[in-house]
């Protein structure tokens, strides 16, 4: 396919102008590595083109220092690109589930409820919620809300979901789906993660 192409292009009635700036839902699912780091790539971008980014974790804990926080937190703060905002919802859960499930549960539902809020007001251009996945295939979240409010947001905001077993019906919703597959991994040796890489 030629650079910037499409393979098809449907009878919707819309320019070309307007097929390509139609805001997306992304979803990063899957097994392997790389899904939030994939979001957060897209963030970069984002905050290139001056795009105001949220950036919503569902699951790691607001205890953990990423290293995309605090690069994203830096840039935000430059005034050279968008505004970015870190909001942690989690406190360590992850799909181990621990004995705080229910603590958990609530402050998923907390951040879900923010995030409406800032979809209804059109707050940010992206939005990034990392491992959200888990909360809807959990059942703490209700999928068919979430599909109904993502495909009737207003305005041109992005929303990309990172997280394994993404359900079905997000991905049928989803303009973009990458499924990330294993091949190897270190901890398949043993090997735990590591400063640089894993954070």
């Amino acid at each position: 396919m030629p650079q910037g192409q499409p393979s098809v292009v449907p009878d919707d009635g819309l320019t070309t102008r307007q097929r390509r700036n139609r805001p997306l839902v992304v979803v990063h699912t899957g097994i392997g590595k790389g899904k939030s780091t994939a979001a957060f790539g897209l963030a970069l971008r984002a905050w290139n083109q001056g795009w105001p980014i949220g950036v919503f974790q569902f699951v790691k804990s607001a205890k953990w220092k990423v290293g995309e926080e605090n690069a994203l937190r830096v840039l935000g703060a430059s005034g050279e690109g968008g505004s970015v905002d870190w909001h942690k919802m989690g406190e360590g859960w992850s799909w181990v589930q621990r004995d705080a499930q229910m603590d958990n549960e609530e402050k998923a539902r907390e951040g879900w409820e923010q995030v409406k809020r800032d979809l209804a007001a059109e707050t940010y251009r992206l939005y990034v919620l990392d491992e959200f996945a888990y909360p809807m295939h959990w059942g703490w979240i209700d999928t068919d809300e979430v599909v109904a409010v993502l495909r009737d947001r207003p305005g041109t905001q992005h929303v990309v979901i990172t997280g394994r077993n993404a359900p079905e019906k997000l991905v049928d919703l989803a303009d973009l789906v990458t499924d990330m597959s294993k091949v190897k991994h270190p901890m398949d040796a043993g090997q735990k993660g590591q400063r640089g890489i894993e954070w």
